[in-house]
């Protein structure tokens, strides 16, 4: 298939270009994101491969069917920023990459929460300048802890084996209990509210849908233990920021986490070290000491990049050959 790459850097590219030789499509990368204003770039294509923060509304899907775009093969798990009723409408279908290495996810999760707890940023950053002392850098053990989770997909279910490696507890929540994990990785499932006022550690494993928007919001801050550490590496809009920029302020958590932030478009994977930040809730946020943020980098390892792009490209040879699309989004 002729398919147009959307909001590619040099290590999408890189892996797509490796695994394309197993399939044979024409790829073209473009640097800018699919949306209203780069729609027209898709002319002369088969298929659009959009990333996370890639915007297929109504009329960015209208005129890629008028262009003969059939399908939107995704380079990711999220889909919520296609209107899947529109590609109902004109006949567009919609692939995506619903896991490709739940352990780059659930480790970076870790990566984010040692960090916090053992404030190893700050560390590095104070040894760079020469000042050795160990004020204000206590943190406590993971083990013995209680480690919640809300959401036990694959990414959660990976995050509670490395959890349990550390000899925590662990709590879950989520509506589609798994009983037979729950007893094979030790853990028990239990109600919000009581992952909420047990848990030492939140972190987040779900998907974003109407449901789920802004699941951590002032009543769920305020009911979590004091000094808890939140963490998410999923969706930026799964917490209320100017909620959780409040709880900072009164001091409610012990430090937070986040690989996501649900303004993150326009600001996330580009390089402003030149500009100057506009969104005011990021600026906040950046300020606290206990606040650690990284660019959405939870997928950026060797064995997720070419899992993804294998995925991806299954996912248009099997449109092609009129195959069952086992990674179907369906409205």
């Amino acid at each position: 298939m002729r398919i147009a790459v959307f909001d590619t850097k040099h290590y999408d590219r890189q892996a797509l270009e490796s695994a394309n030789v197993a399939f044979g499509h024409t790829l073209s990368f473009f640097e800018p994101r699919l949306n209203r204003q780069t729609v027209s770039l898709v002319q002369g294509f088969d298929a659009v491969c959009p990333f996370v923060n890639d915007c297929v509304d109504d009329g960015v899907v209208e005129q890629m069917a008028m262009a003969g775009v059939t399908l939107v093969t995704l380079r990711c798990a999220g889909y919520n920023g296609v209107d899947l009723a529109a590609c109902a409408r004109h006949g567009v279908a919609v692939t995506r990459v619903p896991a490709y290495s739940p352990e780059a996810v659930a480790e970076h999760a870790f990566a984010l929460l040692l960090s916090v707890v053992r404030h190893t940023h700050k560390a590095y950053a104070r040894v760079r300048e020469l000042n050795f002392a160990l004020d204000g850098l206590v943190g406590f053990n993971l083990h013995g802890r209680t480690f919640g989770v809300l959401g036990t997909g694959r990414i959660g279910l990976a995050a509670i084996r490395i959890a349990r490696g550390f000899g925590m507890r662990v709590l879950a929540c989520d509506p589609r209990p798994q009983m037979d994990m729950a007893a094979s990785l030790d853990f028990e499932y239990c109600t919000m509210a009581r992952l909420l006022g047990e848990s030492d550690v939140l972190s987040l494993h779900l998907p974003l849908s109407a449901d789920t928007h802004h699941i951590v919001n002032a009543k769920a801050l305020a009911a979590m233990k004091p000094a808890a550490v939140l963490i998410n590496t999923s969706r930026g809009g799964l917490v209320d920021t100017p909620a959780l920029i409040d709880a900072l302020k009164a001091g409610c958590l012990m430090g937070v986490g986040l690989d996501v932030y649900e303004m993150e478009e326009g600001v996330f994977f580009q390089d402003l070290s030149a500009a100057c930040l506009q969104d005011d809730q990021l600026a906040r946020l950046l300020t606290f000491p206990n606040v650690l943020v990284t660019s959405h980098q939870g997928f950026l390892t060797q064995e997720a990049l070419a899992a993804i792009a294998r995925t991806t490209l299954e996912n248009a040879l099997a449109y092609q050959r009129g195959e069952h699309l086992q990674n179907e989004v369906l409205l």
